[in-house]
């Protein structure tokens, strides 16, 4: 099983630590951000990580290195030379993620209490029971200004920013710009839709590589998913119990620390 972790941000909102080093290798109980997630994923059955670098990149290498690759198989997909965002760096990490199975995206900087294992063979399970989807991304109800939409299989449809009201979807009677009189209840209800927000996880079919090969080296992996939304499904794994820490600005340090230690 392979899977791609997200570490070549700049970590700029947990500035001045990552003046010195990468946010992949901040500290939360001792530990890198980094560790943390391998560790998860080992247990979890995955033999093979790709990392994709760019910012403190050759410290980065160095930890990797210094723990013996950590006993598994790590990859490291070159960014220095351009961040290319979500979607850009899928693509360009090609090479070393398609092996033509379903793989596994998560960002460095995400704690959580999803259970990996059932994630995955709920892609898969999907797979079965339906036409295989695209991807499968990790979303709950977690209160945020930006969703996004499924419809009733929980199949995705748009996304949609309720604050400026701006909706952006393949299907033309949904897509809609930005309104101050933008009632989102009512637009869900109208449309028997439902809004899940992102959390920042995602099972990917090898099938992506074929459609991104006429993508821009650099593009944001949600606008890759939202036009693809009407060509392909694309699921939403809904775990309403998730919890969950961003660790992508100073205060969220201590509740990273509280959370792991729960665990």
């Amino acid at each position: 099983m392979r899977a791609m972790i997200f570490a070549a941000g700049l970590g700029t909102r947990l500035k001045p630590i990552t003046d010195t080093i990468p946010k992949a290798l901040v500290p939360v109980c001792s530990q890198p951000l980094l560790k943390h997630l391998i560790d998860k994923l080992k247990d979890a059955g995955y033999t093979d990580v790709v990392i994709n670098v760019h910012h403190f990149a050759e410290k980065i290498r160095e930890y990797v290195a210094q723990n013996g690759n950590f006993g598994i198989n790590v990859y490291f997909s070159d960014e220095t030379d351009l961040l290319r965002e979500t979607g850009g760096g899928i693509r360009h990490a090609a090479q070393l993620l398609n092996d033509g199975e379903p793989f596994l995206v998560h960002n460095v900087d995400i704690l959580s209490n999803l259970d990996l294992e059932d994630f995955y063979e709920a892609h898969m399970a999907a797979s079965i029971s339906v036409d295989t989807p695209l991807a499968t991304l990790l979303v709950s109800e977690r209160e945020t200004a930006r969703y996004f939409l499924f419809d009733a299989e929980n199949n995705l449809v748009g996304w949609m920013n309720k604050l400026s009201g701006e909706v952006k979807s393949p299907y033309r009677e949904l897509a809609r710009g930005a309104s101050e009189n933008f009632n989102w209840e009512e637009f869900l209800k109208m449309h028997s839709l439902k809004k899940y927000a992102f959390a920042g996880t995602h099972i990917l079919s090898p099938e992506v590589f074929r459609i991104m090969e006429k993508w821009p080296e650099k593009f944001p992996i949600v606008d890759f998913y939202l036009q693809m939304a009407d060509k392909y499904i694309i699921k939403g794994y809904v775990k309403n119990d998730l919890k969950m820490v961003d660790v992508g600005k100073l205060d969220s340090l201590d509740e990273a620390e509280k959370f792991l230690l729960s665990k």
